[in-house]
């Protein structure tokens, strides 16, 4: 017989140092062991006994099916028309000796047009709008030169979907990419300029959002937009998020699509076309004092409004997506390939900004999409090739059904989020007694109608999205009581309530405040 190696003599020095000690024991020795083994089986953690591993909600007929109208051709029509106009610098507005046709002004022409069209398409279903302002020269810091150096005309377009329900159709949902380019020069206004990635990828998922949302009617109003002034410095989304402000929108989530266009780089092994980032705001710095100091003494800098947004996207793609490297494989036209987003806890990219921030800081719920792998070589860049290396945003790097898939992942959100109930408002958890319970108590949404389903959620405080579920009324909730009492203890997991209409479509949770009660 050959000799065991020496892995395989340590292997069975263990086996056999397990098993010995039962072979020794009598029959009622083993009952008891058994029993033993049966009543430590019994113990769980609170939070797992109390509801159910969350699970995708089931899909909405006529979403899934305006899904599978998104044109992979169409969305490149229209990038290849934007990248016509050679460079779409907002500083080119001013400029006097353009080509005909080139420039963001001509640009922001050609989008209104599209607009019109898609309007036209559906009876004058949308309201098209042009949000055009003036910005005044910058001043720049000691270390960046100024972008805007004299009076510069900014446009933003944008399409307004009212809601089908008069009460709910003040609650507000906005999709939004740029349509404004730069060069290596940001001041650069006539050499080549395309953008291809960054940003017509995002501004064709806002076209394409409208084309086909367009045709379905939904409760609350859906705002689709292409602002300008990105690269001088977020000029045009932080006009239009005061507009919204100071008018009162009551904007209940923003979707802002920069660099979607799944850059697609020759001997790049690393890119993932099955991923796409989601980035969101945490506390904001320029939140009072005391509700800072209040919510990290908590523990909740992940659970802003933003962030719930940001959940609330990873909740629609389980619905109508494919997990990536699961068995379910696109074989017919229109049907979903697997697609992830993927939750990223911070605001943006190192050394990078976008437009959700200007909403954030108005206090809107506010998100960003960006490829999962970004090249830096055709961002930002001077159109040329050095030492072989090809420089420029150009429209051969981008995947038009890595942007489908975006604008797909979009509609899906955008469409679930207007035909839900909206948001629960002043939730709050009672915090009087020192006990293993959890009492959650809510008011319903703002414009609330029908018959409203709220859903309790909570995580593990080391997780990053929602684990667990139940049905609020499984614990005291009823249609006059808007409370639950849950046998979980409040220190070790974070708490949010949705409300969901009776067909399934829940809105983002709401985290939960501290409340003491005399």
């Amino acid at each position: 017989m050959a000799r065991l190696d020496t892995s395989a003599r340590r292997f069975a020095i263990r086996l056999r140092n397990v098993v010995a000690p039962f072979l020794l024991l009598g029959v009622s020795q083993l009952a008891t062991f058994a029993q033993l083994a049966t009543h430590v089986g019994r113990y769980t953690r609170d939070y797992r006994a109390a509801g159910t591993p969350i699970s995708a909600a089931p899909a909405d007929k006529p979403i899934a099916a305006a899904l599978r109208e998104v044109s992979a051709a169409k969305i490149r029509a229209n990038i290849e028309m934007l990248v016509q106009f050679n460079n779409r610098s907002t500083v080119s507005s001013v400029e006097t000796d353009l080509p005909t046709g080139t420039g963001v002004l001509a640009a922001s022409d050609w989008i209104k047009q599209q607009f019109e069209s898609y309007s036209k398409a559906c009876g004058n279903c949308l309201e098209v709008k042009v949000d055009a302002f003036v910005e005044p020269p910058s001043t720049g810091t000691a270390t960046v030169k100024p972008r805007i150096v004299k009076p510069t005309p900014i446009r933003n377009v944008y399409a307004i979907l009212r809601g089908s329900d008069p009460v709910q159709s003040k609650r507000m949902y906005l999709v939004t990419g740029h349509y404004d380019t730069r060069e290596t020069d940001v001041m650069n206004t006539h050499d080549p300029a395309p953008g291809a990635n960054d940003d017509s990828s995002g501004t064709a998922v806002s076209l394409e959002s409208a084309r086909i949302l367009s045709k379905y009617k939904f409760s609350a109003t859906l705002v689709f937009v292409c602002v300008a002034g990105e690269e001088q410095g977020l000029n045009g989304s932080r006009h239009l998020a005061r507009i919204a402000k100071s008018e009162g929108w009551q904007l209940e989530g923003v979707l802002n699509n920069d660099i979607v266009g799944g850059d697609t780089t020759p001997g790049d092994t690393l890119q993932d076309k099955s991923l796409v980032r989601v980035f969101s705001q945490g506390i904001l710095p320029t939140a009072p004092l005391e509700m800072i100091t209040q919510m990290l003494s908590l523990g909740m800098e992940n659970d802003t409004p933003s962030r719930e947004l940001a959940r609330e996207v990873l909740a629609v793609s389980r619905t109508y997506f494919p997990a990536p490297g699961s068995k379910t494989v696109a074989t017919k036209p229109g049907q979903l390939k697997a697609f992830e987003p993927v939750m990223e806890l911070r605001l943006d990219r190192y050394l990078r900004g976008g437009d959700h921030s200007s909403f954030s800081a108005e206090g809107f719920p506010a998100v960003r999409f960006t490829e999962w792998r970004e090249n830096f070589n055709h961002q930002h860049q001077h159109v040329r090739t050095e030492n072989g290396i090809e420089y420029g945003d150009l429209l051969k790097f981008d995947d038009f059904e890595y942007i489908a898939q975006v604008a797909r992942l979009n509609m899906a959100t955008l469409a679930t989020l207007a035909s839900s109930p909206g948001l629960p408002q002043n939730v709050r958890i009672v915090t009087t007694n020192l006990d293993n319970d959890t009492i959650l108590k809510w008011d319903p949404p703002s414009a609330a109608r029908g018959p409203i389903r709220y859903q309790i959620v909570w995580r593990e405080t080391t997780a990053s999205d929602w684990q667990y579920a139940t049905d609020a009324s499984k614990y005291g909730a009823t249609d006059t009581n808007n409370s639950a009492t849950l046998p979980i203890s409040k220190d070790n997991v974070f708490f949010g309530i949705r409300a969901c209409d009776s067909e399934g479509h829940c809105g983002q949770a709401v985290a939960p405040m501290p409340e003491r009660r005399s």
